[in-house]
């Protein structure tokens, strides 16, 4: 199945948000290819559908104004979490049912695209056995080889996932630091997880961490390789 890759370059949150939803009803209405949207948000705390989740909001206007940093309400699942640049986003609009998925089997193929990705750059990345998204350094096991299977707990997490699905097309989708400022994810409790470390490549690599580009290049190949029937 063909996927067509959109590069939308640096954008604002809400600017993004409705380019998501325009191309989700071309998908919808099949007058479009599945599509995978990649975006480097500006600056931005996004509050999910998780009940409690604005809770975990820890700044307040001051701060958030101190440090240009945007709040928006989405219809995607999850938590809350922090975008922003140096943080690569991918929102892969596709039709669950072309690649014989249920929601757990997609959710289990972002993971599996993230960990394959920072494995090319000498990074082991795992699932965790109560969250959702990508993780380093706990304990793990082998890698698991069904969505039924997490393998792994604790670390520090890497990248986080938040999807909605309506009429079995996907929206919303995973973010991976590539070299953020962490400082900023001080501001929330980050996808609610309180006294859980965020990590990024830049902060486990150093001086071998890849570029931004060279990231998103391995996402885009691993992606189109997991979301295949």
């Amino acid at each position: 199945m063909a996927i067509r890759i959109v590069d939308l370059g640096r954008m604002d949150y809400a600017a993004a948000l409705t380019e998501q939803q325009r191309v989700h009803q071309r998908v919808l209405d099949e007058d479009a290819l599945p599509t995978i949207l990649l975006v480097e948000h500006d600056p931005v705390i996004t509050i999910g559908r998780h009940p409690g989740a604005a809770a975990h909001l820890m700044a307040d206007e001051s701060l958030l104004a101190q440090h240009g940093v945007t709040v928006s309400k989405t219809d995607r699942g999850g938590d809350i979490t922090y975008h922003g640049p140096g943080q690569l986003v991918a929102y892969p609009i596709v039709r669950l049912n072309d690649l014989k998925m249920n929601v757990r089997r997609y959710v289990w193929a972002l993971e599996q695209a993230m960990i394959d990705t920072v494995a090319q750059f000498g990074l082991r990345g795992h699932r965790d056995d109560a969250a959702i998204g990508v993780w380093v350094g706990g304990q793990t096991d082998n890698q698991p080889d069904s969505p039924e299977s997490r393998a792994g707990s604790g670390g520090a997490k890497l990248a986080a996932i938040g999807v909605r699905v309506r009429r079995w097309v996907t929206m919303h989708g995973l973010a991976l630091n590539v070299e953020p400022n962490l400082e900023y994810f001080k501001l929330i409790v980050p996808c609610g997880l309180a006294d859980r470390p965020v990590t990024s490549l830049q902060n486990e690599l150093g001086e071998q961490c890849p570029t931004f580009e060279q990231v998103k290049a391995a996402l885009i190949t691993q992606l189109q390789k997991h979301l295949t029937a």
